[in-house]
């Protein structure tokens, strides 16, 4: 999969996920938005909630969003490792995106509790990751294989629904609750 600058391509790895315009998301550590813009621009009756531990990073957000006349973002300061931080309502959301926020925690399987808990029945959680070994990943943090990560979310009741071509430094998969 093509890359930008380095930097993953998102809009080529989210049209390989089935995104309605009305679409309740959540972005669990947007950063910059790489992935919060390209989301909202994808469901414009819907909402993304854009969350990050680092509020500079969503002062970016909210000012991209202002930039591109994008309304439906929606950020929000939180630590995803502390159970019910996101401050969303139980079943709320229709899709999570984790995308590279699981090597930066030792409490993985908080996220992804927290990502569960909000999430509706048949909704999906994209998980993207850094391949451990590859020539771009961080050399600290708490690096999870893609076996492992796929064990993690299975334990939480989730099924994988299919593996996304991303590029050689991450890997991609889509789960779906039941």
């Amino acid at each position: 999969m093509e890359e930008v600058n380095g930097l993953l391509k998102p809009e080529e790895i989210l049209k390989q996920i089935e995104i309605r315009d009305n679409m309740i998301m959540a972005d669990f550590g947007c950063g910059h938005g790489h992935f919060s813009m390209p989301l909202a621009k994808m469901a414009p009756q819907g909402k993304v909630y854009a969350f990050d531990v680092i509020k500079e990073a969503l002062e970016v957000v909210n000012s991209q969003a202002e930039l591109k006349k994008i309304s439906n973002i929606k950020t929000v300061h939180a630590n995803l490792e502390i159970p019910g931080n996101s401050k969303l309502d139980d079943q709320s959301v229709d899709l999570v995106l984790l995308r590279n926020i699981l090597f930066q925690s030792e409490k993985k399987e908080e996220i992804i509790k927290e990502a569960d808990r909000i999430l509706k029945t048949e909704g999906k959680m994209i998980l993207i990751e850094w391949i451990v070994g590859a020539s771009l990943a961080p050399k600290e943090g708490w690096l999870i294989s893609k076996e492992e990560a796929q064990k993690l979310v299975e334990r939480q009741g989730w099924t994988l629904d299919v593996e996304l071509e991303i590029d050689n430094q991450h890997y991609g998969m889509v789960f779906k609750k039941f």
